[in-house]
């Protein structure tokens, strides 16, 4: 409807306008001055429908040609283009990114210091920074007090060495060795203080050189199936009165592993020893112990025997001996808990060479006799707990022949013979240790080692305690103060001495309680105080009859790190 509307008044502006735009048509109506208008009605009707035809379309898509493609020849020009001949300096920089700096190390150190009964006290330790190829260092040390516990400079005493040790790191294999020199020097002074101005220093004096060398080759960080470590060793040793003793020994130390569960062992040793005193004396030795290991669940079990040789005549020794040897281990917790048995036996070398270390008063012209473990019969366990505390326990029954102990010699008290028990010495161990270890900063231990001798003609196991214990701590503070700490016993032995008349007493030594404290104070990284002190209770026990040692022991200095 407004539609319409509009469209009729459109068409009446649109007439009205046409009449004023033509006058002459105006005119001729009589539409003039003085004319009038007359109504009139205009009716506008829509009745016209306009159509227009359909328009026709291309769907077709316009297509554009693609040029023609012509053939193209080109033609290329290399010249050379060079710089005048002159001298140029190119100032280059690499630009690089920083790497983290490796903690340096302090592969040497010195120490020196002093202490009461006229001590001094030197160490070094030298070795090379890190390598992939190669390690080597050396040692040197010297230990002495111009005073002893009895009879002043009688029981003097001196203790220096040096070392030097390699390793070269080949493919697949690696070979290295040691050579070092020892001398120790000692006094006879087990006599009565009061015969010290009739006793002739000289006489008493003991000095003991040491030559030690050994090389060896192993594969043992390789991924081979077979591994193995062969080596070759040389002690020396003698003394102020003409004793002298050499050792060459070989041993051989290898594994080869059939599977994941099973495995040979065979381990070889073979020593040569001459000793020269009043006579000459040879001493062969041979060992070859092979084995068969093999695991079954959470149990391995090794299967072997210990064929050994001696050619020791001492106290009839028996010679050619095949031990039986059986272990079965069983690890219930892995790598937390193991549980052991087994029984075996062993031939042990002995020489000079240790026992003088053991005991240095020692007298001229002894028969050694290597130790002969007939049987053997043991068990224990090994646990780990919440990974700071590891415990350790064996119990063993052990019957020995040829098993040495020291007693007073008849024809001088104050130097030690070795004897032997004629048949069979049996011996009940037990040996415990608890350890707490807590990231390197407190550790504390706990050692006992007890040993039950039942011997066939010795009244006594001559200088052999029952019972050996020991606490132990270390305490790290910041890394900048060490403490070290030891309380250990000792249990009393026995010792015979005999009178001029051919009698003679039976003495027991003394129980040994000792403390020994250290400690460490780091100024810088290279610079180091410390304190020792040794035997803070007091007291001149005797370890060996006739032998008190020294009292409250201090010694002082400083340490150089480089």
């Amino acid at each position: 409807m407004k539609k319409n509307i509009r469209k009729a008044s459109l068409a009446i502006v649109l007439c009205v306008g046409y009449a004023f735009m033509n006058p002459t048509l105006a005119q001729n109506n009589g539409w003039g001055e003085g004319a009038k208008l007359e109504d009139a009605e205009v009716v506008v009707e829509k009745n016209r429908v306009i159509e227009l035809p359909n328009a026709a379309r291309n769907f077709e898509k316009f297509r554009v040609e693609p040029p023609a493609v012509a053939d193209r020849n080109v033609r290329y020009r290399f010249e050379d283009y060079r710089l005048p001949s002159q001298d140029i300096e190119l100032q280059m920089r690499v630009l690089t990114i920083k790497q983290d700096e490796l903690t340096k190390l302090y592969g040497n150190y010195l120490k020196a210091g002093f202490g009461n009964y006229g001590t001094a006290y030197l160490k070094g330790y030298f070795h090379n920074k890190r390598s992939e190829t190669a390690s080597y260092g050396a040692n040197v040390s010297h230990v002495s007090s111009a005073r002893g516990p009895e009879v002043k400079g009688q029981s003097a005493v001196a203790n220096s060495s040096i070392s030097a040790h390699a390793e070269r790191y080949l493919p697949g294999f690696t070979i290295g060795g040691r050579l070092g020199y020892e001398r120790d020097k000692y006094h006879f002074y087990g006599y009565a203080p009061s015969l010290m101005d009739e006793v002739d220093k000289d006489t008493t004096k003991q000095i003991f050189n040491r030559i030690h060398a050994n090389g060896y080759i192993h594969n043992q960080t390789s991924n081979s199936p077979l591994l193995y470590k062969a080596g070759v060793k040389l002690n020396y040793l003698n003394d102020r009165y003409n004793l002298s003793e050499a050792n060459i020994a070989l041993n051989l130390n290898s594994e080869y592993t059939i599977d994941e569960i099973s495995g040979f062992k065979v381990d070889a040793d073979l020593s040569f020893v001459q000793h020269k005193d009043s006579s000459s004396v040879s001493r062969t030795f041979f060992k070859l112990n092979p084995s068969y290991e093999r695991q079954f669940g959470a149990a391995r079990v090794t299967i072997g025997a210990n064929v050994a040789y001696t050619g020791d005549e001492v106290n009839d020794a028996r010679q050619f001996n095949i031990y039986p040897q059986f272990r079965v281990g069983v690890e219930p917790i892995k790598d937390n808990l193991l549980l052991y048995a087994g029984l075996g036996g062993d031939l042990q070398r002995v020489t000079l060479y240790e026992l003088t270390k053991e005991n240095p008063w020692i007298n001229e012209k002894v028969e050694v006799a290597d130790i002969n473990k007939g049987l053997e019969i043991y068990g224990g366990f090994s646990a780990n707990l919440s990974n700071y505390v590891h415990l350790t326990g064996r119990v063993a029954y052990q019957n020995f022949r040829n098993l040495y102990f020291y007693n007073n010699a008849a024809s001088d008290s104050t130097k030690f013979d070795l004897v032997y028990d004629d048949g069979v010495t049996n011996v009940l161990n037990i040996y415990g240790e608890a350890v707490f270890d807590y990231i390197d900063e407190v550790r504390l231990g706990l050692k006992l080692d007890y040993n039950s001798y039942n011997t066939a003609s010795l009244d006594h196991p001559f200088h052999r305690p029952e019972l050996m214990a020991s606490v132990f701590g270390t305490y790290n503070f910041y890394d900048k103060i060490l403490f070290n700490s030891e309380l250990y016993y000792i249990g009393s032995s026995f010792g015979r001495i005999y009178r001029p008349d051919g009698t003679f007493v039976t003495r027991e030594t003394d129980n040994i309680i000792d403390l020994n404290l250290k400690a460490d104070y780091k100024f810088t990284s290279t610079f180091t105080v410390f304190l020792m002190a040794n035997n803070l209770l007091g007291k001149k026990y005797e370890r060996f009859v006739n032998y008190p040692v020294k009292s409250i022991n201090l010694i002082g200095g400083v340490t150089y790190s480089f």
